[in-house]
């Protein structure tokens, strides 16, 4: 039965679980494809196949990242070229995602999930009812690149899919590996098989589901290249505003001449935030020592919100937050670069997982439940936090587009970091700003006047520099890290010349004396701390005082001997 409501477009229903489950578990109803009127998609249209882009260097991504297996590639291509094209749709609206969230389900069924704190530590209110009043991401496009998403998969509903193995096709949906299902249900699930419990930090939000690994979690570094290009060449035709990168490769070369990381700087230059993995190896996979130089590329790409991994030990109090061990720390190789810019939770996240494919065969340890209407898998690693930032992100557009118009990618990363909340104990190397705090992000958001001119004071209402998680009122750190400096004060209640768009992150002309630069985060005296503790060795190069980062083949890192298996299962999620 269902019933009318005060909120326009949404219908509670009352079904019992059981009867969910009965109808569902139908081999037709199971078997029904994502764009089903069931689930409220759109019909499909069909795309002609673009030419294959010419395959130069290869990655390979986990839950925790990806690792090249050869040499990189000097040379980009795009699978649209110059041109934006009509893409396939299989989304549904953004009410029908919304209508999901209010679904209320009843009865017993024998199954249970553990408790999800992930909201509440974020400082999000997580019952439908409030969720249904607050920025979710409605009308906010997050392109996904990663293995696809799972075609049966009911939590996510608002999808549109490209093959990027197959030249940036639109496809039916699909995951062989697994990974993209579990980093899209962490941003945007919106829990109806979990009864609500592990919604996603946006599930207002649609996907844009870019293809670029295979079974095994293998792609080329060509293929992220061509879809973050199409990305941006389809951004206003797919209205992406985010992209989620939960991969990479070793730095193997300087930013300026990376061309993963110059794909990502165009893409922050034409107004896309780019959320990437940090990358995790930044301890020892023994006895969990930290190492510090374990950023990996597209990580280094200085305008991206590169993210590290926080354990939470699965409650919602931050009194018992650390960073993950695992969690790679800065600088950067050759650059020197100032990373990760925050870091989030990242540690034994559960999310949806697709059956039959290869980490849900390969690995039952990580299996959490079976017994619901689709699976759910426990994993750890940076993969894991970039899309909870995706999220927040995703809930920040919405937030400022509700005053007239979306901020600024550089804007979006300084209120993260401004609004973070510092780990006790972690260094700016390994945490950056602190752990995102989703509350304080979104009220800054809302708070402010895109619209206000270049220079001018742009805060419309008070903001409390504080937000209260699991009953405790918790300061926000109010530091910005530009570059591998620490920006106090109140620029961010300016609308400042360097959150305008195509100024590159570190750029410190564009301050002027409007800023009184403070001690290197890097230098300083810090290289004392970390200097003896790199992750791939210490076969480096000096010159004066600085440190120039060595060619990784000649301290013995190549690609086949980085494994993000071991590290999975050195954490206790992936076990076979």
């Amino acid at each position: 039965m269902s019933r009318a409501t005060t909120t326009p477009d949404l219908v509670l229903a009352s079904v019992t679980y059981d009867a969910l489950c009965n109808v569902t578990r139908d081999a037709d109803v199971l078997r029904i494809s994502s764009d089903a009127p069931v689930i409220g998609s759109a019909a499909k249209t069909t795309s002609s196949k673009s030419n294959a882009p010419t395959k130069t260097t290869t990655a390979t991504s986990s839950p925790t990242t990806t690792t090249t297996t050869a040499t990189k590639t000097t040379t980009t291509t795009t699978a649209t070229g110059t041109t934006s094209t009509k893409p396939t749709t299989t989304a549904t609206t953004t009410s029908t995602t919304l209508s999901s969230l209010a679904v209320k389900l009843s009865g017993t069924s024998g199954y249970t999930l553990p408790s999800n704190a992930l909201l509440q530590t974020l400082g999000i209110k997580a019952t439908p009812a409030e969720r249904l009043l607050s920025f979710v991401g409605r009308n906010v496009g997050v392109a996904i690149i990663d293995s696809g998403i799972d075609p049966n998969m009911l939590d996510l509903d608002q999808v549109q899919y490209f093959d990027f193995l197959n030249g940036g096709v639109a496809a039916q949906r699909a995951d062989a590996y697994g990974h993209g299902t579990h980093v899209s249900g962490l941003m945007a699930s919106n829990g109806i098989t979990s009864l609500g419990q592990y919604q996603g930090v946006a599930p207002g939000a649609s996907i844009v589901a870019l293809r670029v690994l295979d079974a095994m979690g293998n792609g080329y570094t060509s293929d992220v290249i061509d879809a973050i290009n199409f990305a941006v060449a389809n951004k206003d035709t797919l209205n992406v505003r985010v992209i989620n990168l939960s991969l990479g490769h070793p730095i193997y070369e300087p930013a300026a001449t990376d061309p993963l990381v110059q794909a990502v700087e165009d893409a922050v230059a034409n107004g896309i935030v780019v959320v990437v993995a940090a990358g995790n190896f930044g301890g020892d996979s023994t006895t969990h020592a930290p190492k510090y130089a374990g950023i990996t590329s597209p990580g280094n790409a200085p305008s991206a919100i590169t993210v590290g991994a926080v354990e939470t030990l699965q409650t919602a109090t931050r009194s018992d937050d650390s960073l993950a061990w695992f969690s790679s720390r800065g600088p950067s190789w050759y650059d020197a670069y100032q990373k990760p810019d925050v870091v989030a939770p990242g540690s034994h996240l559960v999310s949806n997982i697709s059956y039959g494919s290869t980490l849900y065969k390969t690995y039952p340890g990580g299996l959490v439940t079976a017994g619901v209407l689709m699976p759910y898998f426990r994993m750890s690693g940076t993969s894991m936090a970039a899309p909870v930032v995706s999220g927040i992100v995703a809930t920040m557009i919405e937030a400022s587009l509700a005053q007239g118009q979306s901020l600024t990618p550089n804007a979006i990363k300084a209120m993260l970091q401004y609004t973070a909340i510092p780990l006790a104990g972690a260094d700016t190397l390994s945490q950056g700003a602190g752990m995102v705090n989703a509350n304080g992000a979104v009220t800054l958001a809302s708070a402010v006047n895109p619209k206000a001119a270049r220079g001018s004071w742009w805060l419309t209402s008070s903001v409390t520099p504080a937000t209260m998680i699991d009953g405790v009122s918790l300061a926000w750190g109010q530091r910005v890290v530009w570059g591998d400096r620490v920006i106090w004060g109140d620029q961010i209640f300016n609308n400042d010349p360097a959150w305008g768009l195509r100024v590159v992150w570190g750029d410190r002309v564009i301050w002027g004396d409007r800023v009184v630069w403070g001690d290197s985060t890097v230098w300083s005296g810090n290289e004392a701390v970390w200097g003896s503790r790199v992750v791939w060795g210490d076969s480096l190069l000096t010159m004066g005082t600085r440190v120039v980062w060595g060619d990784l083949q000649s301290v013995g890192i190549a690609p086949t001997t980085i494994s993000w298996g071991n590290l999975e299962r050195a954490n206790g999620d992936l076990l076979p």
